[in-house]
């Protein structure tokens, strides 16, 4: 029994198919000149030229099992620390992850600004800023912070800034170098993550936990934990 080939349809499926990818594709780059011409004017490269703002935030990155920031959140907690003792902002908020007992990027980060000098009522703890979304839409509902400036590395700078000025921050970024030996990997990483900040700032995406308010201009004692 012969089976008779629509070849008319099979043409029409394939080109819908192309035209799909295409249009997937035309989206994906879309998106990373979107959210980077976004933020590029927030940018800062001297931290001179920084606004005085309501704190200074630190993303969370990588901690090792002795308790130590990677070289990576160093970086970023070095720039932060920057910004704070040239008077740009009385505060610093650290925001990452400490989902679990065993793992602790937010306690890592107060240690290290401690250490040096930072007191500790000027230090608070964002506990659930289990990534970008959540670290600034907290900054904004928790923490009553309505001018910020955010330090991570450079291939991350404009997703930061663009989400936080989508919820009503006025936002600036002061970034770090990227480190060579992990750029390939993040920058693959970040591309996937500037079309989820997007779809979740159009949605608006509600952060996995939120909880009581913990006015920055207070103490950050209060964040301990």
């Amino acid at each position: 029994m012969k089976i008779k080939i629509n070849k008319k349809l099979i043409k029409r499926c394939v080109i819908s198919a192309a035209c799909i990818f295409v249009l997937g594709i035309s989206v994906f780059f879309g998106v990373q000149i979107y959210v980077v011409q976004s933020a590029k004017k927030y940018i800062l490269r001297d931290a001179e030229k920084a606004t005085e703002s309501d704190a200074v935030m630190v993303l969370g990155a990588r901690v090792y099992k002795s308790g130590n920031p990677s070289p990576v959140l160093t970086d970023r907690l070095d720039h932060g620390y920057e910004l704070y003792i040239r008077g740009k902002a009385k505060k610093i908020l650290v925001s990452g992850d400490h989902g679990r007992k065993d793992y602790d990027e937010v306690n890592a980060m107060k240690n290290y600004l401690m250490e040096k000098g930072v007191p500790r009522e000027d230090i608070f703890m964002d506990h659930a800023g289990f990534n970008t979304y959540d670290s600034m839409y907290r900054a904004r509902d928790i923490f009553g912070i309505g001018r910020l400036l955010i330090c991570t590395q450079d291939f991350h700078i404009a997703r930061s800034v663009y989400i936080a000025r989508k919820m009503g921050i006025d936002a600036y970024g002061y970034p770090c170098e990227n480190r060579a030996e992990e750029l390939r990997i993040n920058l693959l990483r970040e591309s996937a993550a500037r079309v989820k900040a997007v779809a979740d700032t159009i949605v608006k995406r509600k952060p996995k936990y939120l909880g009581e308010k913990i006015p920055i201009s207070g103490d950050g004692i209060l964040t301990d934990g």
